[in-house]
């Protein structure tokens, strides 16, 4: 039997209610994947998409979140450097402002010679600052306007007359009216460098002159003004130009690029440290005006090498190459300068002249294109020499004794970091042709001495003072003047010699009841026992005894005998009280040989005393510093010169007098062989063997010191009179000395004595005429038993 569902057709699967029935192809099947492939392909690639613009979003993000907080970080350095101390400028050492009025001591040569040294122009018709115009007798003068411890002092155009070694007369040029005074700007000596060995002068934007800075401006950077600090166009063209050359000829940066390099970077050459110089060229434009950047640009610029010190700035550089402030500068040189930008070592005028002068000519002639210049103006510059200074010549007026000295004050009176101060102004009391004289005297007559006697060893220094302030007008140190080593006028303090003498004879005028210039003193054998049992016999220089000499003459002949007497007279504690009060610095060993000079001392502190005396007794510590301005032009110290009278008047004026005897016929009676018409005083000093000579003397202006011996302080055979007056006579002769004027005191007049030193009548016989103490002669109506000198009346009828 079959099965029961043998032959039944098998059923139909039946669409579902409402639905169409479809019938799946294997093309449809295909193109289904193919959709499914494209869709998850298109998914896929929009994913990347997403992921491709989040990406870029935060790298851009990032990006510019890094840059602005490097942007802001360079903005923080640039402000520090901006708004704070752009520089450390060196402190300015400035000697004293030479003061031009009716009487002063100052020759028609000697204000010449300061005018050269300002680096005036001799032009013959002064029309601008820093011009003048000689005649025989007078000097007529456009002054610079300048600043100085007293303030601003204006420009002014004067005639200055001369007479008898001395100003005559001061007149303003423009309607010949009478002035009391003016002051010429102060030299600048020198500028103490910091250890980063820069040097510059700031000059604010308002002093360069318009057409040095245009003539920049259209040589190095065209569109200043119009860009923001870098300039696109001018870089790719830079590039091009260079490429085709194939090295680097042309720079593409701009005056702002330029400046943030030399403040910022190094000299590096990479890509990152030119997007480093760009982006803060973008900073510095956006933050300060354009006039800012070229003043910060035109005093940050490197312009060549003084030595070891760069020179930067165009104020500087002003100076270094022409000896001249910025604003005095010609047209042609303005455009050496601008020319010079370039390279100063490639264009340096003093080893480069042709090429500097062919650079300095095309800054010239785009200055003519550009209007700057009319033809006339162009063809006189052009057709001119370089004019740069000698470059010999001196610059820096570096005196290192003196500069010890100074440094050594300012560490006393203002503390060891004073120097540090950022644009501190100094002005000293060194008087640039007083140094000049001494420099010149050490040098040349210990040459002459070291020839003349055959010992290379022989070694000096000269101190020299004002004899009424107590400023130090100069120092040498060493017979070259230039060494920068130990320093003999400050710190070689050596036996002073008879240089003590005049403080024992004053000691004694001191006391006109007692003594005075005919006193009689001894001149005997004499021996001296110490406590320690050794014993002291001093000699005169010639070996021979005179029994007695007046006062006076032990002094005028420099006679050992009698001082040592006179001294011990004295007392011992009289004199040390004599020299300390006249400014020795420092208690004394009281034994006899003081009396003859075995106290030690150096030229400076021998300075100190006969400063003292030479002003008649008044007591003024030297100094060398005048006056301090910080750099706003403020003062930080200024020097009041404390006077004291502490020598007595009278004594010290008769002391005085008889030195002008040393130097007529005592000791030093070489000084008026040589100087006839002046009245000068002053002192030898010679100590045992010759072993240090020593002179003091002064004039009516300078008080000088000269010392001459051994480093190794042996035996020399020297002389004051032989080896330090000729250096003294030698200072003179450069200086041309002032008559020495004394003018008798309150209590002193002119007393008769006899040869026992009694104060007699005038009309006594073999009464001697001299200044004396009021004291020492009452005036007294008798002859102590001399008879009275006949008139002519009583000789001619013998009655």
């Amino acid at each position: 039997m079959a099965p029961a569902n043998k032959d039944k057709p098998a059923k139909s699967k039946a669409p579902a209610k409402g639905r169409t029935p479809r019938k799946r192809t294997a093309a449809a099947k295909g193109k289904t994947g193919r959709k499914r492939a494209m869709t998850k392909k298109a998914n896929n690639r929009g994913s990347w998409k997403r992921r491709i613009g989040w990406l870029c979003l935060w790298t851009l993000i990032i990006t510019t979140a890094v840059t602005s907080a490097y942007l802001w970080y360079l903005d923080k350095i640039i402000a520090q450097k901006f708004e704070g101390q752009r520089w450390h400028l060196p402190a300015q050492i400035y000697a004293r402002p030479m003061a031009i009025y009716p009487g002063a001591p100052i020759t028609h040569e000697q204000l010449k010679q300061e005018l050269q040294l300002l680096g005036y122009r001799n032009t013959g018709n002064p029309r601008k600052e820093g011009e003048f115009a000689v005649s025989s007798t007078k000097i007529e003068l456009f002054k610079r306007g300048s600043d100085g411890p007293s303030g601003y002092d204006a420009a002014e155009r004067v005639i200055i007359s001369f007479s008898d070694n001395r100003i005559s007369r001061l007149q303003r040029s423009s309607d010949a009216r009478d002035l009391g005074f003016v002051h010429l700007e102060a030299l600048l000596l020198d500028r103490m460098v910091a250890s980063d060995r820069e040097d510059r002068l700031f000059v604010p934007r308002e002093q360069i002159p318009e057409r040095l800075v245009d003539a920049l401006l259209r040589t190095e950077d065209q569109n200043f003004y119009h860009h923001h600090g870098v300039a696109p166009l001018a870089i790719a063209r830079a590039l091009v130009v260079n490429l085709k050359a194939g090295r680097t000829v042309q720079g593409g940066s701009t005056l702002t690029q330029q400046l943030a390099k030399n403040f910022f970077l190094t000299r590096e050459r990479s890509i990152w440290r030119k997007v480093r110089e760009a982006l803060m060229a973008l900073v510095i434009d956006f933050r300060y005006s354009k006039d800012t950047i070229l003043e910060a640009y035109l005093n940050e610029v490197y312009m060549g090498q003084d030595g070891s010190i760069g020179v930067h700035g165009v104020g500087l550089a002003a100076r270094f190459y022409f000896h001249r402030p910025i604003e005095e500068l010609t047209v042609a040189q303005q455009a050496t300068l601008v020319a010079m930008i370039k390279g100063p070592s490639y264009y340096n005028p003093w080893r480069y002249p042709e090429r500097t002068i062919k650079r300095r000519d095309l800054v010239l002639k785009l200055m003519l294109e550009q209007g700057m210049v009319n033809r006339a103006e162009y063809e006189t510059a052009t057709g001119s020499p370089l004019t740069v200074r000698d470059a010999r010549a001196k610059l820096r007026h570096r005196q290192p004794a003196f500069m010890q000295q100074l440094r050594q004050e300012l560490v006393t009176r203002f503390g060891s970091e004073t120097l540090n101060r950022s644009g501190l102004k100094i002005y000293t009391t060194l008087d640039p042709l007083a140094q000049r004289a001494a420099e010149l005297a050490v040098e040349k007559g210990t040459a002459q001495l070291i020839k003349d006697r055959g010992d290379k060893r022989l070694q000096s220094a000269m101190v020299v003072v004002d004899r009424y302030q107590g400023g130090i007008l100069a120092m040498v140190g060493d017979r070259s003047p230039s060494y920068n080593g130990f320093n003999r006028a400050m710190d070689a303090r050596r036996p002073i010699g008879s240089l003590v003498k005049p403080f024992v004879y004053l000691s004694a005028l001191s006391q006109p009841q007692q003594f005075n210039p005919m006193t009689p003193i001894k001149d005997e054998p004499i021996t001296l026992k110490s406590s320690g049992g050794s014993t002291w016999s001093p000699k005169n220089d010639d070996k021979q005894y005179r029994g007695q000499v007046p006062l006076k003459e032990g002094l005028v002949r420099s006679y050992n005998v009698p001082t040592v007497n006179l001294g011990m007279e004295l007392g011992l504690d009289k004199v040390e009280g004599t020299l300390m009060e006249a400014g020795w610095p420092e208690p004394i060993n009281p034994v006899p040989s003081m009396l003859l000079g075995s106290i030690e001392a150096s030229p400076l502190e021998l300075a100190q005393l006969y400063q003292t005396l030479a002003d008649g007794g008044r007591y003024r510590q030297l100094h060398s510093v005048k006056a301090v301005l910080g750099e706003d032009n403020l003062p930080l110290a200024e020097h009041k010169s404390h006077s004291e009278q502490r020598l007595p008047v009278q004594a010290s004026y008769l002391t005085n007098m008889l030195l002008t005897q040393v130097a007529q016929r005592g000791t030093a009676r070489a000084l008026a062989n040589a100087f006839p018409n002046v009245t000068l005083a002053g002192k030898t000093g010679t100590t045992p063997k010759g072993r240090d000579a020593w002179f003091a003397g002064f004039d009516d202006r300078d008080v000088v010191v000269t010392w001459v011996g051994r480093d190794d302080n042996s035996n020399a055979n020297l002389y004051g009179s032989k080896a330090a007056l000729p250096l003294y006579q030698r200072y003179l002769r450069e200086r041309d000395p002032l008559s020495l004027v004394l003018t008798p005191p309150d209590g002193v007049l002119t007393g008769y004595f006899n040869s026992q030193g009694v104060a007699v009548a005038e009309d006594c016989r073999g009464a001697t005429a001299v200044a004396a103490d009021a004291v020492s002669w009452p005036q007294p109506s008798g002859c102590a038993g001399a008879k009275r000198d006949k008139n002519w009346l009583q000789r001619l009828f013998e009655f």
